[in-house]
């Protein structure tokens, strides 16, 4: 399978990494020496990804003029400096500039290091695990061993045939949403054009024993606190030292 098109959340406000975002938008928030959505945006084109929404509120003239610069793919900008969207609302609403089909969605302030380079992207590895006859949705996941600058919540379990359900005490294999998911545009057809939360359709999904996981290779790097970010520079900036030899 290969899928052209995406969504990107990016409006948020990133209160949690104030001070910095009082100036930046969390999307343009420098990580490694580049801005967090960069690697996103290059995770997709990587894919194959073509056409992207990405929605805007929090300094948004930065962001326009950041992805204006983008010249590898067509972007769209699903606008709601007038209002807030949460993350459900904001997906479909920049759902309704993009083609129906499958479609990856993605955050904006997290990203992966440390891909295998003798095997498919973690993206591609997803769109390929993405099977519309079994699954409303499939979900990059990862281990607690594997999130850097993460806050230690599990969210989900992965069950033996790749099935997610809601986290429990003492579940076996739990896994963090690592922010990426492929799910076709028909499965949001019900949704309210009103701000809500996404998690109200993943829990759709595991109604529907639909909602299943792949697991992320490498390293998920997730930046929601000038904690998280620090965690996030000292363990690229130990990968840099390991890669020239210094470490």
């Amino acid at each position: 399978m290969t899928i052209q098109n995406a969504m990107v959340l990016a409006a948020g406000l990133g209160t949690r990494l104030r001070p910095i975002t009082d100036r930046l938008p969390k999307p343009l928030v420098p990580v490694g020496g580049r801005p967090m959505i960069d690697y996103v945006l290059d995770s997709l084109a990587e894919a194959g990804v073509t056409k992207v929404a990405i929605n805007i509120h929090h300094h948004a003239d930065m962001m326009l003029s950041h992805l204006a610069k983008r010249m590898d793919m067509e972007i769209l900008i699903s606008d709601e400096r007038d209002r807030l969207m949460n993350n459900g609302g904001g997906l479909v609403k920049g759902l309704k500039l993009l083609p129906d089909g499958p479609v990856v969605v993605m955050n904006a302030d997290l990203f992966w290091v440390g891909e295998p380079e003798n095997q498919f992207s973690n993206l591609r590895e997803l769109i390929q695990f993405f099977d519309p006859d079994r699954m409303d949705m499939a979900m990059l996941c990862v281990t607690l061993e594997q999130a850097i600058g993460h806050d230690g919540k599990k969210d989900f379990n992965l069950d033996a045939e790749a099935r997610l359900t809601r986290y429990s005490e003492g579940d076996p294999t739990p896994v963090v949403y690592a922010g990426a998911f492929v799910v076709n545009t028909a499965f949001f057809a019900d949704a309210p054009d009103e701000p809500f939360n996404l998690n109200i359709y993943f829990d759709k999904a595991i109604r529907n024993g639909r909602l299943f996981g792949t697991m992320l290779s490498g390293h998920w790097i997730t930046v929601g606190s000038p904690d998280g970010l620090e965690a996030a520079e000292g363990f690229l900036g130990t990968r840099q030292l390991i890669a020239s030899g210094a470490g």
